[in-house]
């Protein structure tokens, strides 16, 4: 008999695997529990993936009766010790917004996938359109800050989601996995390593030692002033708040008079952070004169770009956001302050990163958008922005 935690491993070594299957294991290796989720196109797979893979570790995969549904069972399933996620696309995570906030109001952790495709509306539904970036960042009514991080291929769905879970545990809030119809329904080598390796990332669910039992929200030390972020309460155990209130409330989940404060928390909790939180990485950036910003697909296409700009000896450089909320701000202004310009691709049409770099970018830096809807930046595309702009 192979054990359920030895099942939560998959062999060490080469796997080709789909962009959703890839992400789905890397869940698992996380220690995920709990799925809820409905089917929605191009997220699919993952449910059904799951659906599979689950039992045999000793979780559940629950197909629900629609998204509200799902996101509900995905925050109980959180709230009683579990990690938990769900998948959806731009249409299924219009209808859970309201949940979301309700979780970032009560801090509590989950891993949410959002796999997505075109709109406004249904749109066309296998098509990757970035369309969900503002509405993962504001995923709900009222103040509150997500983490949102950007794969750029397979290999990266699968060790991002480690990620993710892991600052889920650490920060208590909605953390995104933002794929795509593309990068979800793409198929390459995804290297697993051994399961030691694996289990020295992951931060696992504990309850706290019984002299925290009294403070189970984010607080203000009295002393030092730093802001304390304790383990998830556990519903089913001493950890746990006598009260869920959806409103401002204290530590102790009580009504609190000084809504403020309790807003400056769930705030700066993740803001105050923003220095562990904001991966990013970069390529050919040490002389740059031209620098792209860009993330998750279109990173793949700049980089050819770069590389065929650089042998004819134009100097450009690639600024990567891996994680895109919350925004780094003080890194993209670092990396762009002697840039004479700034391109960004984008598979959206506004050119939502775009507004985010113009807000920390010289007012005389031009910044070029290459926008693409429903269609992968070629890297030809984003060598004429090159070349027209080192002219």
């Amino acid at each position: 008999m192979i054990s359920e935690n030895k099942k939560r491993f998959i062999a060490p070594g080469r796997h080709l695997m789909m962009g959703n299957e890839a992400m789905s294991e890397g869940a698992l290796a996380a220690g995920l529990k709990y799925f809820g989720g409905y089917p929605i196109t191009p997220s699919t797979e993952v449910i059904e993936h799951l659906a599979k893979r689950l039992p045999e570790v000793g979780g559940v995969c629950m197909q629900m009766e629609d998204e509200l549904a799902s996101i509900n069972s995905v925050i109980g399933a959180s709230l009683v010790g579990a990690k938990a996620m769900t998948a959806t696309s731009g249409p299924g995570l219009s209808l859970m917004v309201e949940t979301i906030s309700m979780a970032a109001n009560l801090e509590i952790p989950f891993v949410f996938c959002d796999v997505q495709r075109n709109g406004p509306g249904t749109g066309f539904v296998t098509e990757p359109h970035h369309n969900d970036l503002g509405l993962v960042r504001f995923s709900g009514n009222g103040e509150f800050q997500v983490i949102a991080l950007a794969p750029m291929n397979c290999q990266e769905l699968y060790d991002l989601t480690i990620t993710a879970f892991n600052f889920a545990e650490t920060y208590r809030c909605p953390v995104f996995i933002l794929s795509d119809a593309y990068l979800g329904h793409l198929h390459e080598v995804v290297n697993i390593p051994p399961k030691e390796q694996i289990l020295e990332r992951i931060i696992d669910r504990e309850l706290p030692s019984p002299e925290d039992f009294v403070k189970k929200f984010t607080y203000f030390d009295d002393i030092t002033g730093e802001i304390v972020i304790p383990k998830p309460p556990q519903m089913g155990t001493d950890y746990c708040p006598g009260l869920f209130i959806h409103q401002p409330h204290n530590y102790e989940g009580l009504p609190t008079p000084r809504p403020m404060q309790y807003i400056q928390l769930i705030m700066d909790k993740i803001n105050k952070n923003k220095d562990k939180i904001c991966l990013t990485d970069q390529y050919k950036m040490d002389d740059a004169e031209i620098v792209i910003v860009a993330y998750g697909l279109p990173v793949r296409s700049s980089y050819r770009a770069v590389d065929i700009a650089r042998a004819e000896g134009i100097k450009v450089g690639v600024f990567r956001l891996i994680t895109v909320w919350p925004f780094p701000d003080e890194e993209v202004k670092k990396a762009v302050k002697d840039a004479k310009a700034i391109i960004v691709p984008e598979l959206n049409y506004t050119g939502v990163i775009a507004e985010q770099v113009e807000r920390v970018t010289e007012l005389q830096t031009p910044i070029i958008k290459i926008p693409k809807v429903c269609e992968f930046h070629h890297p030809q595309d984003i060598l004429n922005v090159i070349k027209e702009v080192a002219m």
